[in-house]
């Protein structure tokens, strides 16, 4: 499995990646709460336009994508972290998804393992993300990958429909 940075040629296949995961969430069990407004080809585009937009790639087909950034989208100051590190020394990932047809494989574990391999790479100290609660598969992935709880908080992102984030971190130091 390669991880590569997504270029705007990218675009279409991102989007479809994404719009195939949405529909089988909304078909099946929506663990993350998505929906056609997120992820969409919007957000994957500005995504890509920052340059932090990656697929994971398998002979040449998108198995599964991520957004790694320093961004966390909200207010992770309310978290209840273990080390205090300032913003840009931890990688946040979002939007962290597998090919519905090939879950069930460990696929999401090897993703998960090629981010931390990234994130050490590029010097960052840290990974910070967040699960809706009842996310079990992700948040059962977390513990896994020895992430540590660090709260459940209003991240004050606005969303009626998820008030309230579990936020997870695993450290390097």
């Amino acid at each position: 499995m390669e991880l590569v940075k997504c270029k705007q040629e990218y675009l279409e296949r991102v989007y479809s990646f994404y719009e195939r995961v949405v529909n089988y969430l909304l078909e099946n069990i929506n663990y993350p709460m998505w929906s056609k407004e997120y992820p969409c080809k919007g957000s994957v585009n500005a995504s890509i336009l920052k340059g932090e937009q990656y697929i994971f790639l398998e002979e040449g087909n998108i198995i599964g994508a991520a957004v790694l950034n320093t961004d966390p989208g909200g207010n992770y100051a309310a978290g209840e972290w273990t080390k205090e590190l300032e913003d840009g020394e931890y990688m946040v990932i979002h939007t962290f998804a597998v090919e519905p047809s090939v879950q069930h494989r460990g696929i999401g574990s090897d993703m998960l393992d090629i981010c931390i391999a990234f994130a050490r790479q590029e010097g960052y100290k840290a990974i910070r993300l967040d699960a809706v609660p009842g996310n079990t598969p992700a948040i059962n992935l977390y513990k896994k990958k020895n992430f540590t709880y660090a709260g459940t908080k209003d991240l004050e992102r606005g969303f009626d429909h998820i008030p309230l984030f579990d936020l997870f971190e695993l450290n390097f130091e």
